[in-house]
This record gives C-alpha cells, sequence and structure tokens, in this order.
C-alpha cells in the first residue's frame, strides 16, 4: 500500500476559497494511485482567538481545559476540508486524535505522541477514503484531550508517516520551502534545495518559523524525508533528509534570527559548585527556557558574573523569580531588552576552518558589537543590538555568499 502524508498548515486552510484549493492538491495525489492521509491545522488566525477567549476568562486557565479549548480549531478545519471532497465525489471523513485515538504523555498543552492506533485508519483506507486528521492533538491514558505544542500538526504529520511507513510526507505552507534567511527580512533570500535534519533543526530552534522543531527531531529520530513546499505554487520545495544524503561543498546552508530576546546578566554571584543550578532551577519549573549562557570568573576565582537569554516576554517572570531566590548571593543583577540574536548554521563549518573569524570580521567591518557568542558543531551564534540585526543579516548572507 503506497502511502503519502499531506499536512496543510493554517495559512494553507486559512479561507474557504483555500481549503477548496486543498482539496485539489489531495485529489492530485489521490489520482496517482496514492493512499492518501491528509493532517490539518486549524484556520488560520483561529488558534490565537482562543487563546484569547481563555485570557479573557483567566490569566491562569487550567491547562486540561485550556487543551480541549485550542484542539478545537483543527475539527472545524477538517470538517471542511471532508466536506469539501465528498462534495466532489471523494469519499472522506474527519478523524479526532481520541477517535483513532492518538496516545499522547507529558504535560497538558505540551505532550508528545507515543503510538497511533491504526486499525481503524487502515480499514478506511482499504475501503477507498481519504482521512482528515486533527493535527496538534491527541489523547491520554486520562482520556483527556492533549495539545502537543504550537506549530504541533507537523509532528502529528511525522508520526502518521512513521507508523503507517509512508513513502511520502509533504508538508504545505504559505512559502515556497525552507530559505536560506527569511525571505520577509532579505529579499535577496534564497530557497534550499535540500538540507540535512541537524541544520533544519538548528534553524527551526533559531528563529526560522517553517517548521515546529520537535517534528523535525521526530523526523530525524525515525529517517522520514519530509517535503516543504507551497500550497498555492506549483514549485518543488525543499527536501529534509539525513545528511549523507547531501551532495554539495556549501559551508554555510542558512541564517536564522530572533528579534525578541532579552540579556539578564547576574553580577559578582558567589562562586562555588552547583550556583548555576540554582540559578536556573526555578527558571526551569516555570517553563522559561534559557538560551545562550555565558559566566566569567574573577581572578580571584571567588565571584562570577553569569550571562543568560531568554524571550522578552518572559522578563518580567524571571526578573521576580531571580529576585525572590534566596538561595544565591550577587552583588547586582542587569536586564536588557533590545536584542537580537543571529545564527548561522550549516554542517559544512564542521571540515572549514575560519567560519569563525570570518563571521566576526564582517560583523567588526560593518561595526557590529557582539554580546555574547554560543556555538555548537554546526552553529554559531552571536547576540548583538536589535537595532543592527537587518544589517548583520544583510552582512553575513552576503559574506558567505548564500545569494548565490
Amino acid at each position: 500500500m503506497k502511502i503519502v502524508v499531506l499536512k496543510f498548515g493554517g495559512t494553507s486552510v486559512g479561507t474557504i476559497e483555500k481549503i477548496k484549493k486543498v482539496t485539489d492538491i489531495i485529489i492530485e495525489h489521490k489520482k496517482k494511485k496514492n493512499k492518501v492521509i491528509v493532517v490539518s491545522s486549524a484556520m488560520s488566525g483561529v488558534t490565537n482567538d482562543l487563546i484569547k477567549k481563555s485570557k479573557q476568562i483567566s490569566n491562569n486557565f487550567i491547562d486540561s481545559e485550556y487543551d480541549v479549548l485550542v484542539s478545537s480549531g483543527e475539527q472545524v478545519a477538517c470538517s471542511l476540508i471532508a466536506g469539501g471532497l465528498n462534495h466532489k465525489g471523494f469519499k472522506s471523513r474527519s478523524w479526532l486524535g481520541w477517535q483513532i485515538p492518538i496516545f499522547t504523555n507529558g504535560p497538558y498543552t505540551n505532550s508528545r505522541i507515543q503510538q497511533v492506533n491504526k486499525n481503524k485508519l487502515l480499514r478506511f483506507l482499504k475501503e477507498g477514503g481519504i482521512p482528515i486528521i486533527a493535527g496538534f492533538q491527541g489523547v491520554n491514558m486520562n482520556e483527556r484531550v492533549t495539545t502537543i505544542g504550537r506549530g504541533g500538526s507537523d509532528a502529528s504529520a511525522i508520526m502518521i508517516a512513521k507508523s503507517f511507513k509512508a513513502q511520502r510526507c509533504i508538508i504545505y505552507t504559505d512559502v515556497e520551502g525552507v530559505y536560506t534567511t527569511d525571505p520577509n527580512k532579505l529579499k535577496k533570500a534564497k530557497k534550499i534545495k535540500v538540507i540535512s535534519y541537524e541544520e533544519m533543526l538548528e534553524m527551526a530552534s533559531l528563529g526560522a518559523k517553517v517548521m515546529q522543531p520537535v517534528s523535525i527531531q521526530d523526523a530525524r529520530l525515525n529517517r522520514i524525508n519530509i517535503e516543504v513546499k507551497s500550497s498555492f505554487i506549483k514549485k518543488p520545495g525543499t527536501l529534509i533528509t539525513k545528511r549523507t544524503n547531501l551532495n554539495n561543498n556549501r559551508i554555510i546552508t542558512g541564517i536564522s534570527s530572533t528579534h525578541n530576546d532579552a540579556k539578564v546578566t547576574l553580577v559578582g554571584v558567589k562562586d562555588r559548585p552547583g550556583v548555576a543550578a540554582s540559578i536556573f532551577k526555578p527558571l526551569s519549573i516555570n517553563s522559561i527556557n534559557v538560551d545562550m549562557v555565558v559566566q566569567n570568573i574573577s581572578p580571584n576565582g571567588k565571584e562570577t558574573d553569569l550571562t543568560f537569554t531568554i524571550k522578552a516576554e518572559d522578563l518580567n517572570k524571571t526578573k521576580k523569580i531571580i529576585q525572590d531566590n534566596k538561595s544565591i548571593k550577587f552583588k547586582k543583577v542587569l536586564f536588557q531588552k533590545g536584542v537580537s540574536k543571529i545564527s548561522i548554521i550549516g554542517v559544512g563549518m564542521i571540515t572549514t576552518p575560519g567560519v569563525t573569524f570570518r563571521m566576526f570580521q564582517a560583523l567588526a567591518n560593518k561595526k557590529i558589537n557582539i554580546q555574547v557568542i554560543s556555538t555548537s558543531e554546526i552553529k554559531i551564534s552571536v547576540l548583538i543590538n536589535k537595532k543592527d540585526a537587518k544589517k548583520a543579516l544583510a552582512t553575513l548572507h552576503k559574506e558567505f555568499k548564500l545569494q548565490e
């Protein structure tokens, strides 16, 4: 049985006219003798509206009911797609996570898919049906609806592709694929034909909004190739695949940027074993994601300055946590908004010396000051003033010849 999994994002199903276009795409795949499984997001804007409603009820809306609320958007989109297919003479029906069921574990609002029960869907496929599955949602062992994080429909599609051993998993969106950087920020951005899981994971984690990072990790672990392409333009997209499938000599694949960061510096922290854990544990408990971390030991070895970055929206909460944390001693704490993180990503830098120098020199030539540096095997990130972000992006894109 040749199975193809098609996932449609919120912008692809944002209006009735777009949903009609989506049904045409599904029918095209069906006419190629494929068994087609569709995963859909909610119509664009619907989930945000539901979140807004929850906040109008309470700033501490209970997580279990939050999942019930925000998952309802997918139900609407799936019903409309299935209805459209039936209208055109194709057998189709919508499926919610609990009807399949798709079992999850972990906390509400951020669960992970553990198992997809295939029996009902296989019977429907063998009968010639096209199942339209609500992405982003599942059910836990307490028979409560769960969601798997914003953008979670990507993860739904990938785990369904894994369960059914699908030949293809195609993510349809409002862009033609993955670009060297955000084309809305830099017009010279170019579409990438093939990218590795590792590079895509770094780009998604560092600001690229094409796919959810968890979904890329799931695809990498399960060796599922993903195609990202446009719902609106018939052109080849981007293939996300394993590193050994890449056949090129590029050093840098892409550049990501964030524009919603804040920097926190604790000055004069008493240096002792466990002090970093004492600082970051309460942040972790409160679901505050810490990114770049730099520690500077004083010459006398008794004190340290600790700098880290967080999302700007978490700044007030972080201030309170640090000020209420009596287990750490420090001289003062500094908070800074208006910073951006710029990252270059590429598997080619593993075997290419001088990449770090080229990045830093290119920024220096434009008089862009670097505040914090973070590296991994295939990534270099720098924290800079937000006002320099656009210039830095263009400078590095040109330095590494990504426009060619």
